[in-house]
């Protein structure tokens, strides 16, 4: 675009040079090819500055498409790991009257063979992030333990009896532990 210009302006200035003939009108040609050359030269400074904005509009948009795609992934990836979390959690807590009753066969002679069940079973979910929550003796804690006896005593408030093991998964209380108090 630049370059037409310019050579259309040294055309119209060779054009009124050789019309007027030699000598001043010489000189006063190749002045105005000379001012032309340089508005073409401008011109092209000018398209040249307009293209190099553009590119840079561009190339930021395209890093700021790149980061957000980068942001997306990690999202998804964290909403999918966080759903898969949430499933095994819901899981688990389906096992808990099952880990209930064989503590219960157990606790009444139910034999090597429910203790060892109930061993693999808990170790398994022990392996998966599954921790028994099995206080007595500890003080007593209302965000893991429930209450449902209490008996005076001396000093502050302590797990005397566990009547049912509550579990925690991945650190989150699933089920408190059914507990009495004493103090």
């Amino acid at each position: 675009m630049a370059d037409e210009a310019a050579t259309e302006a040294t055309a119209e200035a060779v054009t009124e040079a050789t019309a007027e003939g030699a000598g001043a009108g010489v000189e006063e040609a190749a002045e105005q090819s000379a001012q032309a050359v340089e508005q073409a030269a401008e011109a092209v400074e000018q398209d040249i500055a307009a293209l190099a904005a553009e590119r840079d509009e561009f190339k930021a948009l395209a890093q700021r498409i790149q980061a957000d795609f980068e942001n997306y992934k990690k999202r998804i990836m964290k909403q999918q790991t966080e759903h898969l979390e949430r499933a095994a959690e819901t899981l688990v807590a389906k096992l808990l009257p099952v880990l209930d009753t064989a503590d219960l066969a157990v606790a009444h002679g139910g034999g090597e063979a429910v203790e060892q069940v109930w061993l693999a079973l808990s170790e398994a979910l022990a392996k998966e992030g599954l921790e028994r929550i099995d206080p007595k003796g500890e003080a007593f804690d209302p965000t893991r333990h429930e209450a449902v006896m209490h008996e005076e005593g001396e000093g502050g408030p302590t797990v005397s009896d566990v009547m049912r093991a509550g579990y925690a998964w991945k650190g989150r209380v699933l089920r408190p532990a059914m507990v009495k108090v004493t103090g």
